[in-house]
Parts: C-alpha cells; sequence; structure tokens
C-alpha cells in the first residue's frame, strides 16, 4: 500500500505529509518484504513531488548522489534491536541506518514526521529504538454479530474491520491501509478477534485459519504480528475433549499440535490472548488448577515457535452482593494474581488494565503494576472510549496514558519501564474516518507513541498528529488551524472528567451500554461498582484502617499517601475514601462545591470548543468539520445531561445549595 493509494482514507498519513521526502532523490538499500514496502512508499511519494527513489541490495557508490540514504546494517543488532534505527545528518545527505528491515520501517515514518527539518543543517547521530517490545492492539471484533454487543463489543466507529455478519470482510486493501497508519504510529502488533470468545470466533483458531492467514498477509508488509484471542475450553468446543484441564496431557497435546497448525499457517503468528475465569469466560478455576495453570499450558504450546501468551488480569466477582462492603472489585486482580509472581512461563505476559476497576475518566494506576518483579506484564488502556464518550465526545486520553506510564509503583521506576508491552483495545472500524469521531484518531495515533517511548510528552505527540493529518488543509492560515486544533484537543480529557463523574468516584453510567448519565445505574448490582452516596457523604471506604485495605495493596508510600483523606490527592479522594460533603479539599473548595463548580464549567468547556471547532470550518475539509460538528452537538447536549442530573442528585441528597446561586433541579 503506498502513500498515494491511502490518501482517500481521512488519516494521517495524506499524500502531502511526504512532500519533503518526495521531493528528493532518497536510496533504499535492503531485501526483503519490509525493505519492499519502504520503497514504495519512496516511489510513490518521489512520482507525486518529483524526486528520486533508487533501490539497491547494498548502498556502495550510490549513497554518494543521494539526499536521504535508508538502509540496513545487520551489524548494528544488538544496539539497536530489530526496530531501531540511528537518524543522523551531514554532507548534505540524511542517513538513516537500520539493523532490520523493521527498524527501517519506523526510521522511515520518522522522516516523514520531521517533514523539511530532516533535511535541514546538521544533525549527529540520534539512536532511536522502542521501550516498549510489544505495541498492541487489541479488536474486540465478533465474526458473527452478537445480539448485545454487535459486530463490535465497545465499538463506536462503524462495523469490523475484518468481518462482517460471519463471514470475513475480505476488504484486504483496508486492512493494508489501516496497517500502514498502525506501523507509522509505531503499532507492531494486533489481535483481531474479541477477548469474549463465542463460537464463532472460536473457529478462528482451526476450520477458519484460513482467513486469520489472509489478515495476516495483509499486515506483514507493515511490521504487524497477528494474534488471536481463544478460548480457553477450546479443546472441548473445537477438539471434542471432555476436559481442558491445563495438567491432562490429552489436552497439552492438543494445543501443541493445533499452535503447531497456526504457525504452518502464520509463520510469524504472534500468539494467543486470553480471557479466563472472567465474566463468565472459562479457565482453569473449573479445574481446581491456577492461572499459572492456565497460562502456562498456552505458553509451552507457542514457545517451540516464538510465541506469546497474553493473559488478562481482569478477574472478579461479577456476581456480588452490594449490601456487603467488605467485598471490593478494585482489590480482586492484586488478590488473584500477586501470590502466582514467579511461577508463569517466560513466554507468558500477564496483561494488566492500567487502572483496578474498568478503564474510567479517573482511576489510581493498579497496583498489581509493579507488585510482580518475576512476572512479565502488559499493561492494557482502552482507546475505545467506552466509559469516556464513546466517540460521540472529544476526549483526547494522551494525558491520562501518560500519567500511568510515568506512575512510579516502587518510588523508583516508572510504569513504562516495568512494562514489556502496551496494549490498546483498538477504537477503528469500517467508518470513513476511522474512529467515527475524525479527532479521536488522535487517541489511536498516540498509544503506539506512548508505547515506542512512554516517557514522550504527550502534547507533543498530538502536536505530531496534527501535523500530519491536517497537512494538505493548512492553505488559508495554518497558525490559526494548528492553535484551533489544540484548543480543543489538549484539555479535552479534564473537560470530560469535569462533567461526568468527580472525584474519581467512577461509573455512573447508563447500565449496560455505558453511555450517558445514570448516577445510581449500578449502586445496587451485583458489578460491584458503588459510590454509597447518602445524605452525609460519598464514597467508597477502601482504607486499610477502617474499608476493604485496597489502600494497603500498594508500596509503602504510596498506601500511606492514599490511607488518609487529608493526605489522598484530590482527584482520587471518593475512590478511596466517603467523606461528607462539607470535607474541605486541598482545592480548598468543599466537596460538594466542587461537584457543583466542576459540573457547570465542563457544559461551559464545551461550549466553548464547539465554538472554535465552528471557527475553524474554512480550513478543514468540508466532510471532515461536518462530522466534528455533529459530534460536537451531542456532547454539548449530553454534557448538560450530566451536569444537571449529578448536581440535581448530590443536591437532593446533601441540601447544600450551590454558593453560586446557579439554577439546580
Amino acid at each position: 500500500m503506498t502513500a498515494s493509494a491511502a490518501a482517500p482514507d481521512p488519516a494521517w498519513l495524506p499524500a502531502e505529509a511526504f512532500r519533503a521526502l518526495g521531493s528528493r532523490r532518497v536510496l533504499v538499500a535492503g531485501t526483503g518484504s519490509l525493505a519492499d514496502t519502504v520503497h514504495g512508499e519512496v516511489a510513490s511519494a518521489c512520482a507525486a513531488f518529483g524526486g528520486e527513489a533508487v533501490r539497491a541490495a547494498e548502498p556502495d557508490g550510490l549513497a554518494q548522489a543521494c539526499d536521504l540514504l535508508l538502509h540496513v546494517r545487520p551489524g548494528q543488532l544488538g544496539e539497536l534491536g530489530a526496530e531501531g534505527f540511528f537518524l543522523q545528518r551531514g554532507d548534505a545527505r540524511t542517513t538513516v541506518t537500520a539493523a532490520a528491515p523493521h527498524g527501517l520501517l519506523h526510521g522511515l515514518f520518522h522522516v516523514v514526521r520531521l517533514g523539511e527539518a530532516a533535511f535541514a543543517g546538521e544533525r549527529p547521530r540520534e539512536s532511536h529504538r522502542p521501550a516498549l517490545a510489544v505495541r498492541m492492539l487489541n479488536h474486540w471484533d465478533n465474526v458473527r454479530v452478537h445480539p448485545v454487543m454487535g459486530q463490535v463489543e465497545r465499538g463506536y466507529a462503524g462495523g469490523s474491520l475484518f468481518w462482517r455478519d460471519g463471514t470475513a470482510r475480505g476488504d484486504l486493501d483496508r486492512v493494508r491501509a489501516y496497517g500502514r497508519l498502525l506501523a507509522a504510529s509505531g503499532i507492531n502488533a494486533l489481535a483481531v478477534n474479541n477477548v469474549n470468545v463465542h463460537e464463532e470466533e472460536a473457529r478462528l483458531l482451526t476450520g477458519r485459519l484460513g482467513e486469520v492467514a489472509d489478515l495476516a498477509d495483509a499486515l506483514r508488509p507493515f511490521g504487524i504480528r497477528t494474534h488471536l484471542s481463544v478460548t480457553f475450553a477450546a479443546p472441548v468446543v473445537l477438539g471434542g475433549l471432555p476436559t481442558a484441564d491445563p495438567l491432562d496431557e490429552a489436552v497439552r497435546a492438543w494445543w501443541a499440535e493445533t499452535t503447531a497448525r497456526v504457525y504452518a499457517a502464520i509463520p510469524d503468528f504472534g500468539g494467543y490472548v486470553v480471557k479466563a475465569d472472567s465474566e463468565g469466560q472459562p479457565g482453569p478455576f473449573a479445574y481446581g488448577r491456577s492461572h499459572a495453570d492456565g497460562a502456562n499450558l498456552l505458553a509451552d504450546a507457542l514457545a517451540p515457535h516464538g510465541g506469546t501468551v497474553h493473559w488478562r488480569a481482569f478477574v472478579y466477582d461479577h456476581r456480588q452482593d452490594w449490601r456487603d462492603r467488605t467485598t471490593d472489585r478494585a482489590r480482586a486482580a492484586y488478590d488473584h494474581f500477586t501470590p502466582l509472581d514467579g511461577e508463569f512461563a517466560g513466554n507468558a505476559v500477564l496483561q494488566v488494565k492500567h487502572g483496578p476497576v474498568d478503564f474510567q475518566v479517573r482511576e489510581p494506576v493498579s497496583p498489581l503494576i509493579g507488585a510482580m518483579p518475576g512476572t512479565r506484564l502488559a499493561v492494557e488502556v482502552q482507546a475505545t472510549q467506552e466509559y469516556t464518550g464513546q466517540q460521540r465526545h472529544m476526549c483526547w486520553l494522551g494525558p491520562m496514558w501518560s500519567e500511568v506510564l510515568r506512575f512510579r509503583p516502587d518510588g523508583a521506576a516508572g510504569v513504562g519501564g516495568m512494562a514489556d508491552a502496551l496494549v490498546a483495545v483498538s477504537n477503528a472500524g469500517d467508518d470513513p474516518y476511522w474512529t467515527g469521531h475524525p479527532l479521536a484518531q488522535a487517541n489511536l495515533y498516540t498509544v503506539g507513541r506512548l508505547g515506542w517511548h512512554p516517557g514522550a510528552d504527550p502534547h507533543r505527540i498530538l502536536d505530531e498528529w496534527i501535523e500530519l493529518t491536517f497537512t494538505p488543509e493548512r492553505t488559508g492560515d495554518p497558525e490559526r488551524l494548528r492553535a484551533g486544533l489544540r484548543a480543543v484537543l489538549y484539555g479535552s480529557w479534564r473537560t470530560y472528567e469535569k462533567y461526568t463523574a468527580p472525584l474519581g468516584v467512577g461509573f455512573m453510567v447508563q447500565p449496560g451500554h455505558h453511555y450517558g448519565p445514570s448516577v445510581d445505574g449500578y449502586e445496587y448490582s451485583p458489578w460491584g461498582t458503588y459510590h454509597f452516596a447518602d445524605r452525609d457523604g460519598v464514597g467508597v471506604d477502601r482504607s486499610r484502617a477502617t474499608g476493604t485495605g485496597y489502600a494497603a495493596q500498594y508500596a509503602k508510600p504510596w498506601a500511606q499517601l492514599y490511607e488518609s483523606p487529608r493526605t489522598c490527592p484530590d482527584e482520587l479522594l471518593l475512590f478511596f475514601h466517603h467523606v461528607p460533603y462539607g470535607h474541605v479539599l486541598h482545592s480548598g473548595k468543599t466537596v460538594i462545591q466542587h461537584i457543583y463548580d466542576t459540573h457547570f464549567e465542563g457544559v461551559e468547556e464545551v461550549e466553548e470548543a464547539r465554538r472554535v471547532w465552528a471557527s475553524l470550518a474554512d480550513l478543514v475539509e468540508p466532510g471532515r468539520h461536518a462530522r466534528v460538528a455533529e459530534r460536537y452537538e451531542e456532547q454539548l447536549r449530553s454534557a448538560r445531561e450530566w451536569r444537571d442530573h449529578i448536581n440535581s442528585y448530590f443536591f437532593r441528597k446533601s441540601g447544600v445549595p450551590d454558593a453560586h446561586g446557579r439554577r439546580i433541579y
């Protein structure tokens, strides 16, 4: 897929983004399919902008006459790894040196991001390599339309890119274009089906494996390894065995033979993703075995082929009694898994949600991250905006993810330095704008870039996305366009937080579909997501002294910080403590006044974002502008609903009026 072929899809990497590279003489030196991809991108850009693309197995004497040299030198592998590259400029030539073709591909896209700056002045040698070896997307796509969750579970961008009502879509050009976009942001792995594996999805492992192989063929030219979500019960469901016991020899043999057939069809297959003993999915508990037993069964089957099993730690009791305040869903992952540290195989990765509950707009970082030094770790975030506006609201999540990755569980290393992988639930579908809300593409791009460099300033990443995406539209007033986009995107996460659930309390959403306010929607349900609001106060006591003990799961400095309402950060106060409405925050406001003020402020900020976006109509392609404008109308309607529901609820509970006399119903 070349630059020009992908241009009709409105996303980052339009043809114009390649102008600086395409107007020069470029030599691509290397062999193999990824080098072919790099040359195809360069040749397309040069054809569009008047440059010259030269291909060779070795640079030899050709390098002297080129403006840009992209070449592979395998001897650098130890320093760069398979995906790293050097960039330097001297003697009027820019040089990208990679140890392997994967690095050449990443180096190409880095040059594209730099634009003209890549060809200006002198540049001493820079080393670029990803901090996290795996940057993966999990697609929660169903092969067959689910009666409740549809074609894509928690999908807000149209249908699946891969499946349509029980069959493979076969639209591989679209899949190739998607792979190109992902590679340009740093993603290198993708699971093509839902972690909730239903009957039809289970067959992808065996009878429908050819369809997975076709997807792998489409993604491979962009360095993306294909993974598959599998059901732990596959030996029973697919193999006809009477058991899926991970210690049963017949079960182990079935997985080994089945996995060998997968690799025969997909030699670079990445491995399995498993959700087990969670929300009704089968797992090793049925046989009296541990999660380590279950994960190691699959790890052993994958090991001879270089594959990895990602075993999800999202395990909790979803049938608990809401009356029992000692049961705490937030504790579950830590309680289940920390006793198993050191028991997982070397190619088993524990995939942990970044927060202890479920991708809320504000949660503490999961205490499980950092608590299992003898186990490989993947941090899971959610690009699809299940609880953050479902891509009908603008909520750029880069700052939230950056806070997670910079968090230091033990006071020393950050989460980004502890993890082996960053995994995101994808927010892409077959919508013409890929993500439903065109500006939600920024979340998809940011995931890949933070996986490459967890310590990066997320705002600089957002600026990259703006430059790459809106390059051809910067015709009349580029500075006004940049400023407008920053204005509506930079603070959008905090804006969403302001008009939804306050001070880390979480949820307060409509049950089931999770869109829109319902303060008591989960308060008396078995899912374990409660706020305990009464006439005197609100919040969940998770202290060690008087509550569920969750705060004590953290290393000592954090446990001490979270233990007391006096020291707990304001933004997490109601996650950790039940406090009176008159409790004074570090900000100087009472809890109740903070609730009122932030909900009014949030609506005002959405109104301002809508105004700013409207002012950019002359600078943005009309179809894209209209789609975003329509989303802002819905966001404003919903934000007003949130404001009025939350403020009225807490006014009626507390009886405390708004200090500013604003209308509360």
